[in-house]
């Protein structure tokens, strides 16, 4: 009973924390309604989801946001001194190739926003078979260690939450 009213209970938290924010306000009618639009909606599309993943909660998640958060303040001081001190002549931007150990849609999905959200890189493509992403870098010195470290920093954490 529990699973058919709450199929994914963590979109139903997000939806009801977007809907406060969206409301600017905090009523009891407005947190109602936002509890009423977060079971329905998850409940409604349930069956376009059959092989959803199972997401580990809890520390996994904070530690991944932590990190997220840190590397987009510090790659936005970077992108400053990149635009302010350096030529754009001098820029080294490059494309990179992903490899991918992750499989399921929403867990790559996630890599892709998270490497799109830091500024100085954005995810273009995926490719069809869904086992690399092409990324376009402002300022690459080594493409290998680049590629290393989305993988260490960003990959390896969204395996153990994306179980």
């Amino acid at each position: 009973m529990l699973v058919k009213l709450f199929p994914h209970p963590g979109l139903t938290a997000l939806l009801i924390l977007v809907w406060m924010l969206l409301l600017n306000n905090f009523t009891l009618g407005g947190l109602l309604l936002g509890a009423l639009l977060g079971i329905l909606i998850p409940a409604l599309t349930a069956v376009y989801w059959p092989n959803r993943p199972q997401i580990r909660f809890g520390w996994p998640i904070l530690g991944y946001l932590a990190i997220v958060f840190f590397d987009i303040v510090i790659a936005n001081f970077q992108v400053a001194r990149l635009i302010l001190f350096r030529r754009s002549k001098d820029l080294r931007s490059r494309w990179l190739v992903i490899p991918l150990e992750l499989r399921s849609p929403e867990a790559i999905g996630t890599l892709a926003g998270t490497i799109s959200l830091t500024p100085g890189t954005v995810t273009s493509d995926i490719a069809a078979d869904g086992r690399s992403l092409l990324v376009h870098m402002l300022d690459v010195e080594d493409e290998a260690w680049e590629v290393a470290r989305i993988k260490s920093r960003y990959e390896a954490r969204l395996l153990r939450i994306f179980q």
